[in-house]
């Protein structure tokens, strides 16, 4: 099962009238190797839609998108993407049956989520991915405070921000992009799962 970070920006907060407009992914192999990452801005198929308090939040305008992919030009890509770093040829029509095993992630991911399954109805295209999720907040709200039991400090908010600096991680670039704060979240998952390592069942 491999993991798909993702990070989506979009133009409001609802899935049933707002779309996405810029896709960040980084995709891990089952023991969390980075495989590769992928960026593109979609311009939005609901121009009215677009709203100001989102971009104040994500900082793209709907200028800045003027040439950005629609998004049947974009998921296709997205999907061969995934199956290129997996040595599989995509089908331009169909690769629901090549990626059922990559397993969506991220931090929030049940909005991310559907966003990206509303993105696929609106261009009737067939969800290529598993319909599992990892959820980052869902996971530390459980690990936390078992940690903390067994000692361990740990961030008292269960936001990237906070997550991250408390593994001492931090974007490797100063421009803030869905796919930097994917790789971010996929780091942080990384750090997780080493603290997962440690947890001992008692007998």
């Amino acid at each position: 099962m491999e993991y798909l970070v993702i990070d989506l920006e979009m133009s409001g907060d609802d899935p049933s009238y707002h779309d996405v407009i810029e896709i960040g992914a980084v995709l891990y192999s089952d023991n969390w190797t980075e495989l590769g990452r992928y960026q593109s801005y979609v311009y939005p198929e609901n121009e009215e839609a677009f709203s100001k308090p989102s971009e104040e939040v994500h900082g793209i305008s709907l200028e800045q998108l003027k040439d950005a992919p629609m998004l049947d030009d974009v998921l296709p890509e997205f999907e061969a993407w995934a199956l290129k770093l997996r040595n599989v040829k995509p089908d331009p029509f169909d690769n629901s049956q090549k990626l059922r095993h990559t397993m969506i992630a991220g931090l929030g991911i049940v909005n991310d989520f559907a966003f990206l399954r509303a993105a696929y109805g609106i261009i009737n295209r067939r969800w290529p991915f598993s319909y599992r999720m990892l959820d980052m907040q869902s996971l530390t709200h459980v690990l936390f405070p078992i940690f903390e039991d067994a000692g361990m400090k740990m961030p008292g908010r269960q936001s990237l921000a906070a997550i991250a600096a408390h593994f001492g991680l931090e974007r490797e670039s100063e421009d803030h992009s869905a796919v930097e704060d994917a790789v971010l979240t996929g780091a942080c998952f990384q750090e997780l799962a080493k603290l997962m390592d440690q947890l001992q069942v008692r007998k």
